[in-house]
């Protein structure tokens, strides 16, 4: 695998090469409380050849150790607490800390976490009565400490855990996003050039139409308005952050098919196929590779992230929508 540290600039890739925070056990560090691992076997497999990682492990970071002992969130007035199970250490203050710094640090595209982690998870973290009592979970709907700050922080970075990813819908929708945020900050690592900005906007302008057609209009007037290339990232990243539907797609293909010149009965057949894809009865992967087939030399819509927002290997855009 192929490690880069914060900071490092990869090697430039036609999706973009994104750059991703992930908690070390899901890579198979042996950090986790019982001295073992968690290996992801999709993002230590397909995913790996095309990102570089920035693993992160909270615990390890604070000295912890591997194995070590438990640790859980537990109720107080001030917020929730983390709290070593047996010993009884609060380590709120520390774990708090080290989020501001890493959250202050880091400039990634995406992030894998651990899911069900008292630091790292960000879905259904159990929260136990103060001090010890036992008894259930007063509620299971908490973030991890760690993980929480760092969100707050960067509330538009692609964020997920690895049981959430085998999800069809949310692997697919985390994915396109952290393509789609690796070349946004190669466009805005490189030089202030408006040229730059039109033309990148130009490129995903399908891709944008699918998640949020509003969205794309308002990215568009930030362009046209000279406004700054914050701006534009802040609009970019939100509008990417709403899921694509179906119907949206629908919209995006019918784009496309508008734009190519064909003879009646091709286009009949494509019409026909995007409307099996509405029916729910193809997946969106067939009208796109039937679209891809007849681009030719349109050079608009073969340079149309749309098409490829990332690497087909991952083999995303399969599932039959429901």
């Amino acid at each position: 695998m192929a490690y880069t540290p914060e900071g490092a600039v990869a090697d430039a890739e036609p999706y973009g090469r994104p750059r991703i925070a992930v908690s070390s056990c899901l890579l198979g560090e042996p950090v986790r409380f019982n001295g073992g691992h968690s290996r992801d076997r999709f993002l230590t497999g397909a995913l790996d050849p095309h990102v570089d990682w920035v693993p992160i492990c909270p615990e390890m970071e604070l000295g912890l150790g591997s194995p070590r002992e438990t640790l859980r969130l537990e109720a107080s007035p001030y917020g929730p607490r983390l709290i070593t199970r047996k010993t009884r250490v609060d380590l709120t203050g520390r774990m708090t800390a080290l989020a501001a710094d890493r959250a202050g640090r880091l400039d990634v595209d995406g992030y894998v976490v651990k899911a069900r982690s008292p630091s790292c998870g960000i879905h259904g973290i159990p929260l136990y009565p103060a001090e010890g009592r036992d008894g259930p979970p007063l509620s299971r709907r908490h973030r991890g400490l760690f993980a929480a700050a760092v969100l707050a922080a960067h509330p538009l970075l692609p964020v997920e855990d690895e049981g959430r990813l085998t999800d069809p819908l949310l692997r697919e929708h985390f994915v396109e996003r952290i393509f789609a945020h690796a070349r946004l900050r190669r466009l805005l690592a490189g030089p202030r050039k408006l040229g730059d900005l039109v033309a990148f906007h130009t490129r995903h302008k399908m891709q944008l139409l699918a998640h949020d057609p509003a969205g794309y209009r308002e990215a568009g007037r930030i362009v046209a308005g000279l406004r700054s290339r914050q701006a534009y990232a802040e609009t970019f990243r939100a509008i990417l952050a709403r899921r694509a539907t179906p119907g949206r797609h629908v919209n995006a293909l019918h784009h496309c098919l508008g734009m190519l010149d064909l003879d009646a009965a091709r286009r009949a057949d494509l019409v026909q196929v995007i409307d099996a894809y509405r029916a729910g009865l193809v997946p969106l992967s067939v009208p796109i590779f039937l679209l891809r087939h007849h681009i030719g030399g349109h050079a608009y819509l073969a340079d149309q992230t749309y098409f490829s927002p990332f690497p087909d290997g991952l083999r995303l855009r399969h599932h039959v929508p429901a």
